[in-house]
């Protein structure tokens, strides 16, 4: 699959088929992550490997869109470590980054995911920094449900040429 075929046809998968992934696989997307760029080179992520149900099962009781997890085998978190940072508040962007290199991976390597949001909602980060014992300076941005896709959804046309703007916002005649 091409990065065009990758971007164009990833879609937010949250039914899975009952198949576990690869410690191979899941290193392969780890990887894939952490070559997003970042501000400075700073790299502030760390990732959580989720794979234990009784985890993965607690993870609704704080956030209320996350029940697909509930049916995934696998939950990636992935945290912005301040005292890594360069550039203060660069650490979302850049885990952002490493987030979207997952999604894609995964897709890529024909897993379905879907992207579970934490930051900036203040319940799910202390929810999540206290179901996986995070150090203060640690804040999740985001975990991923992870699975072998137990749905199939065809690739969205999001292209809006109305979004697009030349040079300035409006053109002054």
């Amino acid at each position: 699959m091409d990065i065009r075929d990758a971007i164009l046809g990833r879609r937010s998968i949250r039914k899975y088929a009952e198949r576990d992934i690869s410690s191979d696989i899941i290193d392969d997307l780890l990887r894939t992550a952490m070559a997003a760029p970042s501000a400075g080179n700073e790299q502030p992520w760390h990732f959580i490997v989720i794979s234990e149900r009784e985890i993965l099962d607690r993870i609704p009781a704080f956030h209320p869109y996350a029940t697909p997890i509930q049916r995934a085998p696998v939950g990636i978190c992935i945290c912005g470590d301040l005292t890594m940072e360069i550039y203060e508040g660069c650490w979302v962007q850049d885990c952002a980054a490493a987030t979207q290199n997952l999604l894609l991976a995964a897709h890529a390597a024909g897993l379905g995911a879907v992207w579970l949001g934490l930051y900036p909602r203040e319940e799910r980060i202390a929810g999540m920094q206290t179901l996986l014992h995070l150090p203060d300076h640690v804040i999740p941005l985001a975990v991923v449900a992870l699975g072998y896709p137990a749905e199939e959804k065809r690739p969205a046309n999001r292209f809006d040429r109305s979004r697009i703007h030349h040079n300035t916002w409006t053109r002054k005649e």
